[in-house]
């Protein structure tokens, strides 16, 4: 899955077994980012971090996620 399709604005690509890998490193990828001075991934950290403090829209997006990983093609 790529930056884009997990909610940030970019088209870098994260690979793994499990959804949960996935947005782990789409997590780490937003950080990064930001404190690297890039300024397009601000606003996607704002609503990943805002995502684990509304516990019931958080829930939402991330069974949401998970069911568009099981459907993306394996590479």
């Amino acid at each position: 899955m790529t930056c884009k399709q997990l909610g940030g604005p970019c088209d870098t690509a994260f690979s793994a077994e499990k959804a949960d890998d996935v947005i782990h490193q789409q997590d780490q990828h937003l950080k990064d980012m930001v404190a690297g001075g890039d300024e397009t991934h601000r606003e996607a950290l704002k609503e990943m971090q805002g995502r684990w403090k509304r516990p019931v829209s958080g829930l939402g997006w991330y069974r949401k996620t998970k069911k568009e990983f099981a459907a993306a093609p394996e590479d």
